[in-house]
C-alpha cells in the first residue's frame, strides 16, 4: 500500500476583528518549522527544522480578506557547476485572497472567520526553490586542466600518435575533424 503524501501543517489565523469593518487591516507575523521540504531530482530543499516567515497584512473585503506580504524561505543545495555546499534565503512577495466561497485553484477558504496559512507557507517555500543553484556567479565549475574529462589510458599518446605541445591536451571527440581537408 503506497503512503499518503503528507498534508501541509495548518497555521490559522483569526480574522474575525477585521471581518466585523470592511476594508479594516491587521499586521500579521507568523511562523512555520518545516519538515520534508524539497524537490524530488534535485538536492535543493529547505532543512528540516528552519523557520518559514510570513510578514504582512490582512485587509478585510466583501467576501473575505486580502493577504499581502513577504514569506522569507531558508534553502539548502549544491551549485550547479562546482557541487559545493549553497546555502540562501528566498524572499517572496504574495498577495492571496481567502473568501466564504473560495474558486477553486485561484482564492483559499475562509472558514469559521479564519484562515489557514499553513499549506500557503508550504507551497510558496517548494515553488521558491531554486532549481540549479550557484555559490556564485564567476563560478567556474571543475577546472578542466586539472581534472581532465577522459579516461586514464587514453591521456598517453599512442605508439605512432603525434606528440601534443607541453602543456597542452587535444580532446579525442575533436580527432575526427583532423582528417578534414579544408
Amino acid at each position: 500500500m503506497a503512503a499518503e503524501p503528507p498534508h501541509p501543517p495548518e497555521l490559522r489565523v483569526s480574522v474575525t476583528e477585521i471581518r466585523r469593518h470592511l476594508g479594516s487591516r491587521l499586521a500579521v507575523e507568523r511562523d512555520l518549522e518545516a519538515q520534508g521540504m524539497a524537490l524530488a531530482l534535485t538536492e535543493v530543499g529547505v532543512p528540516d527544522g528552519a523557520r518559514l516567515v510570513l510578514r504582512g497584512e490582512l485587509e478585510s473585503i466583501s467576501e473575505g480578506v486580502v493577504l499581502t506580504g513577504t514569506v522569507a524561505v531558508p534553502w539548502v543545495g549544491a551549485c550547479r557547476r562546482c557541487l559545493q555546499p549553497v546555502t540562501g534565503t528566498a524572499e517572496i512577495d504574495v498577495r492571496e485572497v481567502w473568501e466564504v466561497h473560495p474558486t477553486d485553484g485561484e482564492t483559499w477558504p475562509l472558514v469559521n472567520d479564519q484562515i489557514d496559512v499553513g499549506p500557503l507557507l508550504h507551497d510558496t517555500a517548494l515553488l521558491a526553490l531554486p532549481l540549479a543553484p550557484l555559490c556564485a556567479d564567476d563560478c567556474a565549475g571543475p577546472a578542466p586542466e586539472r581534472f581532465p574529462a577522459v579516461a586514464a589510458d587514453d591521456a598517453e599518446p599512442a605508439p605512432g600518435e603525434p606528440a601534443e605541445q607541453a602543456g597542452e591536451r587535444r580532446d579525442p571527440r575533436w580527432a575526427g575533424l583532423d582528417d578534414l581537408q579544408l
